[in-house]
């Protein structure tokens, strides 16, 4: 996910600073790692240098001073260019899974024990996306969030399952090269 980009979409609906940002963007992307503050202001800051965001005005109230950015028409055409852009599928797939069970195999390891110990945790995760998803005053942002997971781990588990259905083959192929 491209952090300038939705900062640049926060942005959109107007000037904010960056504890705002970081907040919404906690909100709007309820299943996705948090921002550290840290990353919000140097995004922010690089925004402004390459002209996609300014500085819209600061003030302090008494506390700490907190400076407030909007998006430049630079930034409006930027956003609306990335937004439109298809995701092209990976050309090469590297899943970190498909390669502990090759390495498993490679030093001797139990390929068979560490799939189920996988299905495990993925099932494991699975029921605690539905049990967030299924919270009552559960926002949208938060069910599609967790939905998008949930697809993910189900094709990893239908993955590990044919996997494992297919490792006495995996093993002769990798014991072979």
């Amino acid at each position: 996910m491209s952090t300038r980009h939705v900062l640049l979409g926060l942005l959109a609906s107007g000037p904010s600073h960056g504890y705002d940002l970081k907040r919404r963007h906690d909100e709007q992307f309820p299943e996705a790692r948090p921002l550290a503050y840290g990353q919000v202001y140097t995004t922010l800051q690089r925004l402004v240098r390459d002209g996609l965001a300014e500085i819209d005005g600061t003030e302090s109230d008494g506390g700490p001073e907190r400076t407030a950015y909007r998006m430049t028409e630079a930034g409006e055409r930027e956003l609306a260019r990335w937004a439109g852009e298809i995701a092209p599928p990976a050309p090469f797939v590297t899943n970190e899974i498909f390669a502990k069970v090759v390495v498993s195999i490679l030093s001797g390891g139990d390929p068979a024990a560490y799939l189920r110990a996988q299905r495990a945790a993925h099932m494991g995760r699975m029921r605690e996306l539905t049990a967030v998803k299924s919270t009552a005053g559960a926002g949208l942002a938060t069910v599609l969030s967790a939905d998008y997971a949930l697809n993910h781990l189900d094709a990893d588990l239908r993955w590990i399952t044919t996997t494992a259905d297919r490792l006495t083959t995996l093993t002769a192929e990798v014991d072979a090269a």
